[in-house]
């Protein structure tokens, strides 16, 4: 168990809690502390669902990996709340094969790639496979909601995309934003998914901070034996994380964030806060990272 961890089970259910360091906390820590409090490793298990709390911004981020049977996200002891929804709105994304979501009564149907933003209320939520020998991985960030917005179907080819960086600097990239106020209304949730071209590692180069909301990187479409450099921390005392496949890095607000790998790769980003605008962040000097 990790440190100041909880832990829940209902019936292929399991949540569990972190507390991430300081500024002040993080220049002290070891290699294990910084994985322990900041690098979520073990999202994705085979006919579970897998749920982390992080005390920042109170976000859970989770995963959902149906094989024969449904799996339900219904109540949460530790929300003391009557049903998971009751006073949060979720993102989710699937990057596996065709998968269902039933919301109440309502069911999406999730290609690879889509995404389904669910709006805070009293409604289970059940992840199901349609392929058995292809089967669906959701992935998904909740944050406390106090309004509530439609639940909405997105599907990946009606993402706002736009492609930035530029070869030279291994660092192109198309950025495909799902739920932000331009286009899925949510009450505090922004989320969207990266997909970097092959023969760039870059993202996020320049770096920045935004001290109004906190991130959670989730990267994806690693090889087995590929990694990205995950570098967070403070501009004058950074830090690095070594990220692999299907693993994510939770990032507060006054840190930088930025990843490097060893081929090209996919992440989801996820932000929570007091501000929803995307170009809302604080750029740092290159010449500044120490």
């Amino acid at each position: 168990m990790r440190l100041a961890e909880t832990e829940e089970r209902e019936t292929g259910v399991s949540l569990r809690t972190v507390r991430q360091a300081d500024p002040r906390r993080l220049a002290t820590m070891t290699t294990e502390e910084v994985r322990r409090d900041f690098l979520l490793d073990d999202l994705f298990a085979p006919g579970h669902l897998s749920m982390v709390h992080s005390e920042q911004d109170r976000a859970i981020v989770g995963s959902a990996l149906p094989l024969g049977e449904a799996l339900l996200l219904n109540s949460c002891q530790f929300l003391r709340a009557r049903c998971f929804t009751e006073r949060r709105e979720v993102g989710i994304i699937n990057i596996g094969g065709p998968g269902l979501v039933q919301v109440g009564q309502a069911e999406y149907s999730l290609d690879s790639r889509d995404g389904l933003y669910v709006g805070s209320g009293r409604h289970p939520l059940q992840f199901s496979t349609v392929q058995p020998d292809n089967p669906a991985v959701f992935y998904f960030v909740s944050y406390p909601a106090h309004a509530t917005y439609p639940t909405h179907l997105i599907r990946q080819i009606e993402a706002e995309s736009a492609t930035l960086g530029r070869p030279e600097n291994a660092n192109q990239r198309t950025i495909n934003k799902y739920i932000h106020p331009g286009g899925v209304r949510s009450c505090q949730l922004v989320m969207g998914l990266t997909q970097l071209e092959p023969g760039s590692v870059w993202n996020t180069m320049p770096v920045h901070t935004h001290e109004r909301r906190s991130e959670i990187y989730l990267y994806f479409d690693l090889p087995d034996d590929g990694l990205v450099i995950h570098c967070f921390g403070v501009p004058t005392e950074t830090r690095h994380v070594m990220v692999r496949n299907r693993q994510a890095v939770c990032s507060p607000g006054w840190s930088i964030h930025c990843g490097a790998g060893t081929s090209n790769y996919a992440f989801i980003w996820a932000m929570g806060g007091e501000n929803q605008d995307f170009s809302d962040m604080d750029p740092v000097a290159m010449k500044s990272l120490v």
